[in-house]
């Protein structure tokens, strides 16, 4: 309950951002994992095929095309972060 309780998706929308939750449908954890978009910034990506962790393992030529579209989109991701972090840092030290 001190961390959200049941309804965590009030919480992630009152205080998280910068958030994804990579989501294989074959992990069984998944069911338990948020599995829809809560902000633009609080992202589910959904693997149909993916286990646990498997977009965190070092890449290999065998990849399949899934995993290497969700990596891509996890790393397109994370850098629009930083790029509009130090854009809005920019502006606050311009005043």
């Amino acid at each position: 309950m001190e961390f959200g309780g049941h309804d965590i998706e009030t919480t992630l929308k009152m205080f998280g951002s910068n958030i994804i939750f990579s989501n294989g449908l074959l992990d069984p954890w998944s069911g338990g994992s948020v599995l829809h978009n809560i902000s633009e910034t609080i992202i589910a990506l959904i693997a149909k095929e993916g286990a646990h962790h498997t977009d965190l393992r070092a890449s290999t030529p065998e990849d399949p095309d899934w995993l290497v579209e969700q990596r891509a989109t996890e790393i397109k991701l994370i850098k629009g972060w930083i790029s509009n972090y130090n854009e809005e840092k920019k502006a606050v030290f311009r005043i």
